[in-house]
């Protein structure tokens, strides 16, 4: 059972239910990872990190018998000496008033799965901002299975950010300001005039928001969200956050430095249920095969991309053929609407699982960089 009768009593009625639900999931052969999937994404998300152990797994199709992890090389190890410096910085990752030693303990546990699954995964390379993630699933799930958990992020979800040059990172940044520009044109035309571009979303997309929230629940819940959907939607969910804070961002002086500076502080008051309801909404609404267009010539932060329909999946290019036909024929009718219905919860989640489902690599592979791209100046991202 993923929690005892006894431990649920005292629980109110929607979440009694929603444990059931789990359970039930979990307990069907094969399990049914789709209704995994809608549990994961509805209001409240998974609900406790013992749920989350039994469930994580099962979104990433991972099986819970890990075998006992090989002994790691650290001296000889290119990546050691930054993945030390980087743990040693991560103090308030762990959940304050944790004694010293465990939590030199598990730092030790950090710096061995971040090294065991560089070896195993020669392809994939280190970047700073890869331990907030992989601190979450130790936290969560212990070490071993962590670390299976984390193999299986990196070559899928992660894949794109983990290549030798930052070309895919800054190709799905790039998604940021078409979604703004579809829900709010009045806020994407003053970002483009101070000229913020999105490199203040960058930490935020290349460690899940793990290294910018400061409350550990907050995290795990956005978790949640994001192993049960596409890999694009931590692009979605940022796009939000800027969206919620339109006021804020209006009343700013129109300087990139002040613009910047704004964005770069997310508020830790954030009303998150309803921002990972309003990027679901977002994601079905605009979709990416419906952005990739403008994310490849988005002036922001790239310059001179060709989008590779050739290397899109067959499927993606026949739906949007059926929208755009679809389109067509409904545009007189559609010209008074600005705003697109919102779906039902039900049927949003439904969508979200089965666009989860189809995923198989990372989410640049939407479209193929041709040429050398500019990048912004180096910053100093991770404070």
């Amino acid at each position: 059972p993923v929690l005892s009768e006894t431990r649920t009593t005292g629980l109110p009625v929607d979440k009694r239910r929603k444990i059931a639900d789990i359970t039930q999931a979990l307990s069907v052969s094969p399990v049914d990872v789709a209704a995994l999937r809608r549990m994961a994404i509805s209001e409240g998300g998974l609900l406790t990190d013992e749920i989350r152990c039994q469930v994580w797994p099962k979104l990433l199709n991972v099986p819970q018998n890990v075998l006992d992890q090989d002994p790691v090389e650290r001296e000889n190890n290119k990546d050691y000496n930054q993945v030390l410096l980087d743990v040693q910085r991560s103090l308030r990752r762990f959940p304050p008033g944790m004694p010293d030693e465990q939590r030199e303990g598990l730092q030790e546990e950090l710096i061995d799965i971040i090294l065991r699954v560089l070896v195993r995964n020669p392809q994939l390379h280190y970047y700073q901002g890869y331990h907030d993630i992989v601190v979450t699933f130790l936290l969560v799930l212990g070490e071993r299975l962590a670390t299976a958990l984390v193999e299986k992020l990196s070559t899928h979800h992660l894949r794109d950010f983990m290549d030798p040059t930052m070309d895919n990172t800054k190709h799905i940044l790039n998604y940021l300001m078409p979604i703004i520009e579809k829900v709010n044109p009045e806020v994407h035309d003053f970002m483009q005039q101070a000229e913020v571009g999105t490199v203040f979303a960058l930490s935020w997309l290349i460690t899940w928001f793990g290294h910018v929230l400061s409350d550990f629940r907050h995290v795990v819940r956005l978790y949640d969200f994001f192993l049960a959907c596409h890999p694009l939607m931590p692009i979605y969910f940022a796009a939000v956050i800027v969206l919620y804070r339109e006021e804020e961002v209006l009343e700013c002086e129109c300087d990139m430095a002040m613009v910047h500076h704004l964005l770069s502080q997310i508020p830790q008051d954030l009303p998150y249920e309803m921002l990972i309801s309003r990027a679901g909404d977002l994601f079905v609404q605009f979709p990416p095969s419906e952005l990739a267009r403008e994310a490849a010539t988005a002036a922001s932060t790239f310059k001179d991309f060709d989008l590779a329909s050739t290397q899109q999946r067959p499927d993606s290019v026949l739906r949007r053929r059926r929208r755009q036909k679809q389109a067509a024929m409904e545009s007189s009718a559609a010209n008074s609407v600005v705003a697109v219905a919102r779906p039902s919860a039900a049927r949003r989640f439904v969508r979200l699982a089965v666009m989860g489902l189809t995923v198989a690599l990372g989410a640049a592979a939407l479209a193929v960089v041709n040429t050398a791209l500019e990048w912004a100046p180096k910053l100093d991202l991770f404070p």
